[in-house]
């Protein structure tokens, strides 16, 4: 079979629906939270970085915010590390946490840097770590060290930017006190963007976005305004892994971004359809 090449016409179409986004977002800066199967499918993986590359190219500031649970948990099997849980969260003991500096602070921040410079963009590796960026106490005593933030500085990713480097942020926090913390790649995504009042936080995930109806497709909800999430939560739209997602787009939003997205990490330029269509991908969350 032949490939379907699409015609200069229809080209052009795409281009100039585009053109009023990419004018919008020039100079702006979004932050990304990369996961899911986007993260694993090799594909999607060398999609999402050319377009993270596309978007530098054209002016946009681009943060890039990454976890990297199938790793740590491929790394723990490697070595025999058995994992226990309380409400679905990992324990983290101080050898678990060990394990998960070096996987996400090494092996997988670097490749994405990597593969960043490999298609044309440039890049910097940071973990939260890095100049005190995200700081961190233990979220329960039940979990040893999984972290809940106390406070962003800004200013190592504020440096990154100005000099033309795409931040590539890995989720690991410490509390200045020798203690290292593993923290949820949504909940840093979102504190990062509020801190650094950017135009949008896109959340990549394996959804998507918020379905009316849980199996249904047909049923997303392409806008949703903060005000409205306690009703969708009563009506049941909100529940089991969706509402602390959500929770990280309300918290981001009344923390001065302008837009929030949950975007199809498993579709192929999910980022650029979201940001530079008209009908877009996901759900967007707006203030009021």
């Amino acid at each position: 079979m032949s490939e379907i090449k699409p015609s200069a016409e229809l080209t052009s179409q795409v281009l100039i629906q585009a053109l009023p986004y990419i004018q919008k977002y020039k100079d702006k800066t979004i932050v990304i939270k990369y996961g899911g199967n986007a993260m694993i499918n090799e594909e999607l993986k060398d999609a999402v970085m050319g377009d993270i590359v596309l978007l530098s190219a054209i002016g946009i500031k681009v943060v890039l915010v990454h976890g990297g649970g199938p790793e740590i948990t491929d790394m723990l099997h490697r070595v025999g590390k058995k994992s226990s849980f309380v409400d679905g969260l990992r324990v983290t003991d101080r050898e678990t946490v060990d394990i998960v500096q070096m996987v996400l602070a090494g092996k997988v921040n670097k490749s994405l840097v990597d593969l960043v410079t490999r298609k044309g963009g440039r890049a910097i590796g940071l973990c939260g770590i890095d100049a005190g960026m995200i700081r961190a106490k233990a979220a329960d005593s039940r979990l040893g060290f999984v972290g809940e933030i106390t406070d962003i500085d800004t200013r190592p990713i504020a440096d990154v930017l100005e000099r033309g480097y795409i931040p590539i942020i890995s989720t690991v926090g410490s509390d200045g006190r020798g203690n290292v913390y593993n923290i949820n790649a949504d909940t840093a995504a979102s504190r990062i963007a509020g801190a650094l009042q950017t135009e949008s936080l896109i959340i990549m995930t394996d959804a998507p976005g918020v379905l009316r109806e849980k199996t249904d497709p047909d049923t997303l909800i392409s806008k949703i305004f903060v005000s409205d999430t306690l009703r969708l939560a009563k009506e049941g739209v909100l529940d089991g892994g969706m509402i602390p997602k959500v929770d990280c787009c309300k918290n981001a939003i009344r923390q001065g971004v302008n837009r929030v997205f949950i975007i199809d990490g498993r579709v192929p330029h999910s980022i650029l359809i979201e940001i530079f269509t008209d009908a877009g991908l996901g759900t967007m969350f707006v203030g009021g």
